[in-house]
């Protein structure tokens, strides 16, 4: 293990077992960080990736044991009082997390929560340096200033994981320690993203951690990289050499996923038989307190395309274009100002009562977050049961030989080891494959990915993406594809289109607009797409 001079973290032999847990979730891990250094920690799901952050900063659930030795700028978190804590996390580590929301205030302004963070921290400071610098801040990480006083509800996923970042460089620390910071952005705002991070790191000296499942876009930020299992950093260097020539199995196998998570795409002919129709849809939406000083967001703007039987469509665009907005107008989840749906050749504006309630079960989701969308009481037989209960499709009875049936489908065998278990008993791969068994039980033409593997480290991505594919293949399920990941909607994506400010840019066969993109924002995409590198 290479020792650096001015470390800013250091971990020695560190063991970490939660409360109520049988086994060491880190058991002798051995990290360091120099002034500017940028590590990459990469890990398959369940590894402790995540552990390792909680436990250089004391966030661990009250009641875990640590040993062996954690020194966060020189000072070691479990010696320090309650404020003494506060303070060292404050000047010496900022934090970006996976989901931006859990961190975000609802009731205050997007810059009020760094004018309120760096009053907190800076008390000495004028109001009007603070807020000057605070739109200084929003403008690095591509917010706009005339957002300052939006709320967090009002932003997409992406658009919250931008404030996220500038509450943890606000304070210009030594460390950041970045988990998983660009799950919800797309690539363009990810590259634009990463690239201010590691600037500021090289500007400030300051050490960047980033916790990552994505092997491309760690090799591509990142000088160092360490591949973490069993508890252990199994291996550590150079990330080009890493990915180019990984040395322990764990390394080899996600640097293959990785590769094969860009060619799951199977053959396909197109049929003429159009399952979803949409023409000239649009959902706008008012920003302002009052109808005559409204402007409209027109999140979708007069959208039309086709979904035939056993095809996958995706859907590619930066932060904020529209493709979440798609979906919820698809689900009946957001009004609709204008344009046609057609499911199977009804209009689904023009039924009413049963008749639409039967066309709805005909379009199902799969979320980015599976644990979210699942009831943490309830276990997952339940949860996949429970839709068939809720429609009045089967008894009881009936509705669990059904649910043990798609358990079966999606892979979790033997179905008596996942049917009475609970949502946080399971990782996040098995947690997504209930998400999909649970989408299913409704036997829905179209299924609509809304990110959904975007969370998942390359492996188990690869394993999802394989059974969706299977699973489109013997259902003849339609797919829409949402995704900000062009690499991966063009594996797995027979077609694609690119959406910006609510309308389609470019569309096209998924090989044609990777090969040869023609439009300016489908060009940014291909060129902020990270690529694993090649020996």
């Amino acid at each position: 293990m290479p020792t650096f001079a001015g470390q800013v973290l250091k971990l020695k032999q560190l063991r970490i077992r939660y409360p109520g847990h049988p086994h060491w979730i880190l058991d002798g891990l051995d990290l360091s960080l120099a002034k500017g250094e940028s590590l990459a920690l990469i890990g398959p799901s369940g590894c402790g990736k995540s552990t390792v952050a909680k436990a250089a900063t004391q966030l661990l659930p009250s009641g875990s044991i640590a040993d062996g030795e954690i020194l966060l700028a020189g000072q070691d978190p479990r010696l320090l009082t309650q404020q003494q804590l506060r303070k060292l996390r404050a000047e010496s580590v900022g934090l970006i997390f996976q989901d931006p929301m859990n961190r975000l205030n609802p009731l205050l302004s997007i810059g009020n929560h760094l004018v309120d963070t760096l009053q907190a921290h800076l008390p000495k400071s004028t109001s009007l340096w603070r807020h000057q610098q605070a739109k200084n801040l929003l403008r690095k990480v591509g917010i706009q200033e005339e957002r300052f006083t939006s709320y967090p509800h009002e932003f997409s996923g992406g658009m919250q994981q931008r404030l996220g970042i500038a509450l943890a460089i606000a304070l210009k620390p030594k460390l950041i320690i970045a988990d998983e910071p660009t799950t919800s952005l797309d690539v363009a705002v990810a590259d634009k993203v990463m690239a201010q991070l590691t600037n500021l790191c090289e500007e400030l000296d300051v050490a960047l951690l980033l916790i990552s499942h994505d092997l491309a876009l760690a090799g591509r930020w990142c000088k160092r990289m360490a591949i973490l299992g069993n508890g252990k950093i199994l291996e550590e260097g150079p990330s080009n050499k890493l990915l180019q020539s990984p040395q322990s199995g764990i390394g080899k196998r996600l640097v293959k996923a990785a590769h094969l998570k860009e060619k799951i795409q199977a053959n396909y002919e197109q049929t003429n038989d159009i399952v979803l129709a949409i023409t000239n849809l649009r959902c706008w939406h008012q920003q302002g307190k009052f109808p005559w000083t409204s402007n409209w967001i027109k999140a979708v703007d007069g959208i039309n395309l086709s979904l035939h039987a056993g095809e996958s469509l995706g859907v590619v665009g930066k932060s904020g274009c529209g493709k979440s907005t798609l979906c919820r107008a698809l689900m009946g989840l957001t009004p609709i100002r204008g344009g046609l749906i057609t499911l199977e050749g009804e209009k689904i504006f023009n039924l009413r009562g049963k008749a639409l309630k039967q066309a709805r079960q005909k379009i199902q989701m799969v979320f980015q977050d599976p644990y979210a969308c699942l009831n943490p009481r309830m276990t997952i037989g339940e949860a996949i049961a429970d839709p068939l209960m809720i429609q009045n499709i089967h008894t009881k009875r009936q509705a669990k030989e059904q649910a043990i049936k798609l358990l079966n489908q999606v892979g979790l065998t033997p179905h008596d080891a996942f049917y009475n278990r609970l949502p946080h008993e399971l990782s996040g791969g098995q947690q997504q494959r209930v998400a999909i068994a649970r989408a299913l039980a409704l036997n829905p033409k179209v299924l609509i990915c809304d990110e959904s593997v975007s969370m998942l480290d390359a492996e188990i991505q690869s394993e999802i993406l394989s059974l969706l594919k299977d699973l489109q293949h013997k259902l003849q399920l339609a797919i829409l594809f949402i995704t900000h990941d062009l690499m991966v909607a063009a594996g797995f994506c027979q077609r694609i289109i690119v959406l910006e400010n609510g309308k389609i840019i470019e569309e096209g066969l998924s090989h044609h607009v990777l090969g040869k993109p023609k439009a300016d924002i489908t060009k940014k995409i291909v060129a902020a797409c990270p690529k694993l590198l090649t020996s």
